[in-house]
């Protein structure tokens, strides 16, 4: 019977990969296959374990003990998925590097097929449906939200820093370090679990070195290197 299920599980998720693309716009970057989250991302939590209980005690705990300021900053991110997430940490306008701005919309794309096709997938209830007593610091939609894992915003923010840490090595720590608190701020705003937010970092890491492979990418990267040289962003 389990290797019955195990065959079902397999062939349904490879049915979904098609399903979703066939009415998806893709990027066009990664092979569908290439980014398949059933094999590069474990469960989360069975619902109602004793690690899933203690995700949601981790939750309000963060939710309790959040500052003004990093709730503020936590409603700024869940509104902000574009390459200008990364402006403050380096201390210019990304935005205004045209290929630069290209590379990093292309990216954010892809993670967006690819971590919608993965929360399918998993199909894990987000914290204000397991716990009503959770209040997100937005406005959330009534109704099913069967999509918190992994999470998108941490799955985007390093799938774009590990991209942007390769371009401009001497700041990579401040980019990943933007990445990370990109991510943990999904736990400051009650949108995700830390379990979520573990399995997008991998996800997005995995997703930012499985696209400097491909010959195409590398080339818009050496675009976004020589626009990032020429104004002097880096040697």
């Amino acid at each position: 019977m389990l290797q019955c299920f195990r065959y079902f599980r397999a062939g349904a998720s490879a049915l979904l990969f098609s399903v979703l693309l066939a009415g998806t716009a893709r990027a066009a970057l990664l092979d569908p296959m290439e980014i398949d989250a059933s094999r590069l991302l474990p469960p989360p939590p069975m619902a109602g374990s004793a690690k899933a209980n203690d995700e949601v005690a981790e939750l309000h705990a963060v939710m309790a003990s959040a500052s003004a300021p990093l709730v503020e900053q936590a409603r700024r991110d869940d509104g902000d998925e574009k390459p200008d997430l990364f402006n403050t940490a380096l201390g210019f306008d990304i935005t205004a590097l045209a290929a630069t701005n290209k590379l990093l919309s292309d990216i954010a794309n892809e993670e967006e097929t690819d971590s919608k096709t993965a929360k399918v997938y998993f199909h894990r209830d987000r914290p204000w449906i397991v716990d009503s007593a959770i209040k997100t610091c937005v406005a959330v939609q009534p109704g099913p939200a069967a999509t918190s894992y992994p999470s998108g915003h941490a799955s985007l923010g390093f799938a774009m820093g590990v991209v942007l840490a390769t371009l401009i090595p001497e700041k990579a720590q401040i980019i990943l370090a933007r990445s990370s608190e990109f991510a943990e701020d999904r736990l400051v705003c009650g949108m995700h679990f830390r379990s979520d937010i573990v399995a997008g970092q991998q996800f997005g890491t995995t997703i930012a070195l499985l696209l400097m492979q491909k010959p195409a990418f590398k080339a818009k990267m050496e675009a976004a290197r020589a626009e990032l040289r020429a104004a002097h962003y880096i040697d």
